[in-house]
């Protein structure tokens, strides 16, 4: 579904991302973990053109999407849920779940009723401004948001970021019921989560890949969680 392969990108003068490359199979769910600072959201920002990489290539389903816009990346199929969610305060929640929708077809797609029945609170707050909405009510609309757009691939940074542990466990439940309906890729800090929900999962310290394994892996080596994750 997506290949990030061998990619370098720069603040300014300052290279923060290392020939990094990584691969998100289709209806699958990858995390990416590491200390704050390493770069996983410039990662995320590399792979939806906001801040695009000054080498490498990035690959969806086949097709070159290095350097693209970010509106023509989500075009494409990529739904991208940020760190602190983003969501318009000024809208209601519905305004906010139906200004993005995008129409799709067939069993699976995502509609308005859909994403109620995945987060029945935001029926019960649809006429409310965002702003009113609680941190992990907030965090749901985000997520409602960006499936309203149906896409293939939903690129989430630090989802957990916040919210109160059950939050957390309802927000990975989320997760975990969208495999194989879409592929999932999250930069997350909450070890126990991204192990929880992720079917492969990738390290990052000082712009590099340092591991990659399986959740199953990456729990029973303590000295990679030591050494990469201060666990």
């Amino acid at each position: 579904m997506l290949e990030v392969d061998n990619i370098s990108t720069y603040y300014w003068e300052r290279r923060v991302i290392w020939d990094l490359s990584l691969e998100v199979p289709d209806g699958g769910v990858v995390a990416i973990l590491g200390r704050n600072g390493m770069g996983k959201s410039t990662l995320i920002r590399s792979i939806m053109g906001l801040t695009p990489p000054a080498s490498g290539r990035i690959r969806f389903k086949d097709q070159d999407i290095t350097g693209l816009a970010p509106h023509r990346i989500a075009l494409k199929g990529i739904a991208f849920v940020p760190q602190g969610r983003g969501i318009f305060q000024s809208l209601s929640v519905r305004e906010n779940l139906t200004v993005v929708e995008r129409e799709a077809r067939g069993e699976g797609a995502w509609s308005l009723e859909a994403v109620y029945d995945l987060f029945p609170i935001l029926k019960e707050r649809a006429g409310l401004h965002a702003s009113l909405l609680s941190g992990g009510e907030q965090q749901m609309l985000a997520i409602g948001r960006a499936l309203m757009m149906n896409p293939e691939l939903l690129i989430m940074d630090e989802p957990s970021e916040g919210l109160a542990p059950m939050v957390v466990k309802q927000i990975g439940q989320v997760i975990c019921s969208l495999k194989g309906k879409l592929a999932v890729l999250l930069a997350e800090q909450n070890l126990s989560m991204a192990l929880t929900v992720a079917d492969d999962v990738y390290i990052i310290s000082k712009g590099s890949i340092v591991f990659q394994g399986t959740p199953r892996e990456l729990r029973d080596n303590t000295a990679v969680q030591h050494k990469w994750l201060g666990v």
